[in-house]
């Protein structure tokens, strides 16, 4: 019975050694880790994104950085009736979130492991990240020199540097953390 203890120790062992080998991979293959948003953010982004969804009722609402799901599982069972996409390249986190979104039946909702800077945005109303300043700088390249047809971005804590945004809320934590809403058909940055 030792032995079988030992062993299963092992296994359990084995498999956090991978994840953390995983995540420690992809966080420096990437430049940033799966890293959550806050519930004070979420519910900030669910707020702006409410306010423009009559706008954007024909796109989908794609989330660039799905990570572990957290963010983009709330937003396909909060819009049945659209269409949610999320780009996840990390392994770890986008198996998780493809087990969540399996066990609970989300037809609507779609999930890659793509890098979204080569994935089509052109189906994409609204656009929601939590990235880091370089990947948001690459993000504005993109939406500026191919013009695709978003109509809005909501950025958790990170500004698109070169555009203006129409709406910014400061969240109640520690850091007063932003959480940005950009109207992308307005291209006058």
């Amino acid at each position: 019975m030792i032995i079988f203890d030992v062993i299963l120790l092992l296994f359990f062992a084995l498999i956090v050694l991978l994840i953390t080998v995983s995540i420690i991979y992809n966080t420096v293959k990437l430049g940033i880790s799966p890293m959550p948003s806050s519930n004070k953010a979420y519910l900030a982004m669910m707020q702006l994104i409410d306010e423009v969804e009559l706008e954007t009722k024909a796109g989908s609402i794609i989330d660039l950085g799905s990570g572990w799901g957290n963010f983009v599982i709330r937003i396909a069972k909060r819009y049945p009736q659209r269409e949610i996409v999320g780009y996840e390249l990390s392994f770890l986190p986008w198996l998780t979130s493809m087990l969540v979104k399996k066990i609970l039946g989300l037809k609507n909702l779609t999930l890659h492991r793509q890098n979204f800077y080569q994935a089509d945005l052109s189906s994409a109303s609204i656009l929601v990240c939590y990235l880091f300043p370089q990947a948001m700088e690459k993000i504005s390249d993109k939406l500026h020199l191919e013009q695709v047809g978003v109509n809005f971005l909501i950025s958790n804590n990170f500004a698109l540097r070169a555009w203006q945004p129409c709406k910014t809320i400061q969240i109640d934590d520690f850091y007063k953390s932003p959480v940005y809403l950009y109207d992308i058909t307005n291209r006058e940055r």
